[in-house]
Order: C-alpha cells, then sequence, then structure tokens
C-alpha cells in the first residue's frame, strides 16, 4: 500500500515539475497568441476602412478582412504551440489540421454552408446593407450581412435572423434594387360609365400628386369585365421606392381618384348578389319535380307558405323517426 502511494506521489511531482518547466512556454505563447488575435482584428479594421469608401469593393473588403484575421489567428496559434510544445513540428500540426478539419467539417456542416453561402453574398452583392428586402414571409430593411447569417429589422421593429444558405438557395425580392418602382391599383367603375372620360379622369388624378413621376409617366388599363364592374388598373412609378414612400404615394394617389370620380359623377359600385330560393312550401317540399327558381310550374295560385312549426317539426322527424315535435 505504501509503495503505491509513494508511486502516485512520484508521478503526481513529475507532473508539477514538468507544468513549472513549460510554465514560460506556455505564458509565452498566449502572449504570442493574444498578439496575432489583436493584429488579426486590426487588419480586419484596417481591410475595412480601406474599402468602406468604394461601394462595389465594400463587402468585397468585409471577405477579404474576415479571411485576413482568420488565417492570422491560425498561424499565430501554430506558433503558440510550437512555442509550448517544442517537439511539435509543423508538419505535426498540418496534419492534425487535416484529421481536425474533416471532422469538423462533418460535425458542422451546416454552419460551414452558412459560411460559404454568406461569402458568395458577400460577394456577388443580390443585396446590400440598407436594401428592403421580400423572402418567404418576411419583409423589412437588412441590417447586417454576418458570414453566418443576415438580420433584417422587420417595418414593425422586429429582427429577423435568416440563415445565409436558406437566401443563397431561395428567391428574394429586393424591392431597392432599382431607383424607381412602379406602384398599381385596381379601381372598379360602372358598366354604365364612359371609359375613355373615366380613364381620363385617373389618370388627370394621378398626375396631380407630387410623388409621382412624370418620366416614365403613369397609365391607365381597363383589364377586367367583372361582375359588379369594369376594374380599370392605375399604374405609376416613384422614387425612392422604399417602402414608406410607396404608403405615402398609395395613400395620395388613391385619395385623389376617388374624390375626382366622384367630383365627375362617375359610379364606384361595390358588389351586388342576386339570392334565388328554390320554392320550399307545405305542397312541394320533397317533390324534386316540381322545385323551381320560383313557383312550381303549372300553378297559378300561389302556394301556401311553410310554417315555422313545420319547419322544425319536419326537421326532428328528419334527425330521429321517433322524436315528437309537441307545439304549444
Amino acid at each position: 500500500m505504501k509503495i503505491g502511494i509513494s508511486a502516485l506521489w512520484e508521478k503526481v511531482q513529475n507532473m508539477i515539475n514538468n507544468f513549472i518547466v513549460l510554465l514560460p512556454n506556455i505564458v509565452l505563447g498566449l502572449l504570442v497568441f493574444i498578439i496575432f488575435v489583436c493584429i488579426g482584428r486590426a487588419i480586419k479594421r484596417t481591410v475595412k476602412r480601406l474599402t468602406s469608401h468604394h461601394r462595389y469593393a465594400r463587402n468585397l473588403g468585409m471577405v477579404l478582412g474576415r479571411l485576413a484575421q482568420g488565417l492570422t489567428v491560425l498561424v499565430g496559434l501554430f506558433i503558440s504551440l510550437s512555442i509550448v510544445i517544442p517537439s511539435l513540428k509543423a508538419g505535426d500540426l498540418v496534419q492534425l489540421l487535416g484529421i481536425s478539419g474533416v471532422a469538423i467539417g462533418f460535425a458542422f456542416r451546416d454552419i460551414l454552408q452558412n459560411f460559404l453561402a454568406g461569402v458568395l453574398i458577400l460577394l456577388t452583392e443580390p443585396f446590400q446593407i440598407d436594401d428592403q428586402i421580400v423572402f418567404k414571409g418576411f419583409e423589412g430593411t437588412v441590417e447586417n450581412i454576418q458570414t453566418r447569417a443576415t438580420t433584417i429589422r422587420t417595418y414593425d421593429g422586429r429582427r429577423i435572423v435568416i440563415p445565409n444558405s436558406d437566401l443563397f438557395t431561395n428567391s428574394v425580392t429586393v424591392n431597392t434594387a432599382f431607383e424607381n418602382r412602379r406602384l398599381e391599383y385596381d379601381v372598379g367603375v360602372g358598366y354604365g360609365d364612359d371609359l375613355e372620360v373615366t380613364k381620363q379622369l385617373i389618370l388627370e388624378a394621378i398626375s396631380s400628386v407630387d410623388t409621382v413621376l412624370k418620366d416614365p409617366g403613369p397609365d391607365v388599363l381597363v383589364i377586367e369585365l367583372a361582375e359588379s364592374s369594369v376594374n380599370i388598373r392605375a399604374r405609376w412609378w416613384i422614387k425612392p421606392p422604399r417602402r414608406a414612400d410607396a404608403l405615402n404615394s398609395r395613400d395620395q394617389v388613391l385619395s385623389a381618384i376617388k374624390r375626382k370620380l366622384v367630383e365627375n359623377g362617375i359610379d364606384l359600385p361595390f358588389p351586388t348578389r342576386q339570392i334565388l330560393f328554390h320554392d320550399q312550401t307545405e305542397q312541394t317540399d320533397g317533390d324534386r319535380s316540381r322545385q323551381r327558381e320560383g313557383w312550381p310550374a303549372g300553378k297559378n295560385e300561389v302556394p301556401k307558405s311553410r310554417s315555422m312549426s313545420g319547419s322544425l317539426r319536419q326537421l326532428a322527424q328528419k334527425q330521429d323517426g321517433n322524436s315528437k315535435v309537441v307545439e304549444t
């Protein structure tokens, strides 16, 4: 028992002695690693600052800055390990990195996929920071494009984080990709109104709004002969094409159109429905051959209407043949 304790204590002493011997190397290695981390951050900031004044190089600068930072930190890690463990060779580090890279690739496949998609988004620039985009059920302003995910701020003040792989492999609508944007709205007018006069009035109403561009100018098209109205589509262009500008322009244009049409006596009909009931009388109920939209054929007299008590009685009998309805 004493021999075992002595051997264990000897091993502990050897570990303590080895740690004390390696302590200067560990401290030096940590200092070197911290220095390389700071150098990497400085390189990243420098690259971003040099490319921030160029619109088309800004995203490229972000990618290059992050890659330069990562490579600098990786080199610092190699040097730190070499200082802490002098017997560790560069070939062993490369081999270890290769094996670890394969394992990390399988374990963090989704993260690497999002990283590559983020790099491609930053390089190809399908959208940029401050652009307003629509992705599936989300719509808002792009706040930041990271190498893993893209964050957008919705119009009601919420933040949405979208993985870059989803953005890169799916359709995205960029509302602010161009300087101008066309808006449209369908207006229903009566069948008895003169279409040419109505179209001219709508054009005058649209042109009276300051936010509507003169070039390209607005236009008006008849698009549908609907059930209760003739539908006319009003189209106009705005600049800039942001969400707030679109809502403001739509409000002004629709208000001007309604005011103009009402002042000139143009009908703005609402949908109407005509409902025809089959005859439901005591004499014809159950006889499908005598039921029509109107009164039964071959009768000059109006059939007697069903009483409420009779309707309740027949409904109860259909539900339960043995039930009875007591009239009061």
